[in-house]
């Protein structure tokens, strides 16, 4: 027998055993895509300012691995990558804006759990970059180990994963803990430098980008130490399962074209492919596009807009950029990293 249960998102689920039926959805996102079709741009959740994620030049024009990734459903929606409407939030407001509306996608270095995607009423589409929690210190060259910071003060930005999972860290090792929370990551890294604190902590991929804020980056250490998990990706509301499937996908298809070998150089060497999985890809056959509630070339206009994974990746935060992150696990499974993707088929 099937029932109602209450569920904070806005839907009514019916139940029965192991099945849940989302059967009613709320106002707040339903239909995304036509009203982000009729608005003409798509409103995109970022971070204040992040060197290689979601930044703003000189010009005010935003750049970055997240901004891109915004840039490369805006082409896959409404075929131009420049309708996006970027929208800068803090750690603190990043959800609840997204909840209430203001932004039909998050794509802020936001960290998947289990709290966040069930109590918040959100879904996570899928992992864009596999990151961990590290540590920085500065103007103490004699550190080289993360378990020799026993009896430290350590900053970080509220709103974030990274003080629980400190603390979880310095209780297992048995180690000393001074918490500096701060409403802001300037702030946080401001706290190091002026010497309230001993160590910054974030993810990984945040402590490159924030070491070139310093007067002096040279003085700051890295350590290689990685204590947790941190899959990041974009986030959209849980009511409106036919925008999740689409940003999702575009997600999936930035991945999947790297492994085809289709790039922006590429791209129409691809359209003239008779290979069965490039010619899904690009929508010559098959209709994926329609599944969605797209054209069969939307994969095609992400890839012309921003590239594949690769260009993205080492555009804003690879080896030849500003930040100099190495690929890691954020190689290709194929290439002895994880990163993966399901078929386009």
């Amino acid at each position: 027998m099937l029932k109602t249960v209450p569920f904070s998102a806005g839907c009514r689920w019916l139940a029965a055993a192991a099945l849940s039926i989302c059967v009613g959805a709320g106002t707040a996102a339903a239909g995304t895509l036509d009203t982000v079709k009729q608005r003409g741009t798509l409103n995109c959740g970022v971070s204040q300012g992040l060197a290689g994620f979601s930044d703003r030049d000189g010009q005010g024009v935003w750049n970055g691995f997240d901004v891109d990734f915004c840039r490369a459903v805006a082409a896959a929606v409404l075929g131009d990558p420049a309708k996006v409407t970027f929208v800068p939030l803090s750690a603190t407001e990043r959800f609840e804006a997204l909840k209430a509306g203001r932004i039909d996608i998050l794509s802020r270095n936001s960290t998947w759990t289990l709290e966040r995607e069930v109590s918040l009423g959100l879904l996570f589409a899928g992992i864009t970059y596999h990151d961990g929690q590290g540590f920085m210190v500065l103007r103490r060259p004699a550190i080289t180990s993360a378990l020799e910071l026993d009896g430290v003060g350590v900053c970080v930005q509220e709103g974030t994963t990274s003080a629980l999972n400190v603390a979880d860290y310095f209780r297992a090792n048995s180690m000393k803990l001074t918490l500096h929370t701060l409403p802001t990551s300037a702030e946080a890294l401001k706290a190091l430098e002026s010497g309230r604190c001993d160590v910054l902590t974030t993810d990984q991929s945040a402590l490159f980008a924030e070491r070139l804020k310093l007067a002096k980056p040279g003085e700051a250490v890295i350590l290689p130490d990685v204590i947790s998990k941190e899959p990041l990706g974009p986030v959209t509301r849980a009511d409106d399962l036919g925008w999740y499937n689409i940003v999702k996908w575009v997600n999936f298809a930035l991945v999947n074209a790297e492994e085809l070998g289709i790039s922006r150089a590429t791209v129409d060497e691809a359209l003239r492919s008779t290979k069965p999985d490039v010619r899904r890809f690009t929508g010559a056959e098959a209709g994926l596009g329609s599944k969605l509630g797209l054209d069969d070339a939307f994969a095609v206009r992400a890839i012309r807009a921003v590239g594949n994974y690769a260009e993205v990746y080492e555009r804003n935060v690879g080896a030849g950029s500003r930040l100099g992150i190495p690929r890691g696990m954020n190689q290709l499974w194929s290439m002895g990293g994880i990163l993966y993707a399901p078929p386009m088929r």
